[in-house]
């Protein structure tokens, strides 16, 4: 999905939970906004390394503005993960402003649904949260609108003032490109595609 977002291709083949840090500008109501997005290891379950997936999983919940938590209509157990990473979240940023919305990706796929989608509505009625069902293999555009909303939920926090608190905070971003070296990129990937 983060793929499909950044480059408009859909990767059949993508390597999940990774940990990758992707940073881009993002065209936002006729702003270039700096946007990184980070692909976190998803799944909370019972298992001998679960100290540790809580621990990166902690790490990258600190710095972030807004989630997006994609489970599979394909995987029930991937739909049972979200409730579990919401509550983690609520932990970290017990702020309910923090917009998080739940994704159910696949929709495709309607041959091999394990979750129906008013399961998925009703999880996001119970957290509070948005639901969408999209997929990412045949909507580029789907895919692009749900990122789209989370910025925009993110951008009217950070204008409404309630982020000043975590500016100043002594909580680290990941280390990303420079300004000037990331709209130097954006304006060679536009230039070539132009050609």
């Amino acid at each position: 999905m983060i793929v499909r977002f950044l480059t408009k291709r859909f990767i059949g083949d993508y390597e999940p939970n990774t940990g990758n840090l992707y940073s881009r500008l993002v065209h936002l109501d006729g702003d270039h906004v700096a946007v990184q997005i980070q692909d976190t290891p998803g799944c909370i379950q019972v298992q001998e390394d679960c100290v540790q997936v809580l621990d990166s999983l902690s790490r990258c919940v600190k710095w972030a503005e807004g989630f997006l938590l994609v489970y599979s209509i394909t995987d029930y157990s991937s739909y049972q993960s979200v409730q579990p990473l919401y509550q983690h979240i609520r932990k970290v940023h017990p702020d309910a402003r923090t917009p998080i919305i739940i994704v159910g990706n696949k929709a495709d796929l309607l041959h091999a649904r394990q979750v129906q989608a008013k399961e998925g509505l009703q999880l996001a009625n119970e957290l509070g949260s948005l639901f969408l069902e999209i997929s990412t293999s045949e909507d580029s555009q789907g895919v692009c609108d749900v990122f789209q909303y989370l910025c925009k939920e993110v951008s009217k926090l950070q204008h409404a003032g309630s982020t000043d608190r975590r500016r100043s905070s002594i909580i680290p971003r990941p280390k990303s490109p420079n300004m000037q070296d990331l709209k130097r990129r954006f304006k060679q990937a536009l230039s070539s595609k132009v050609k």
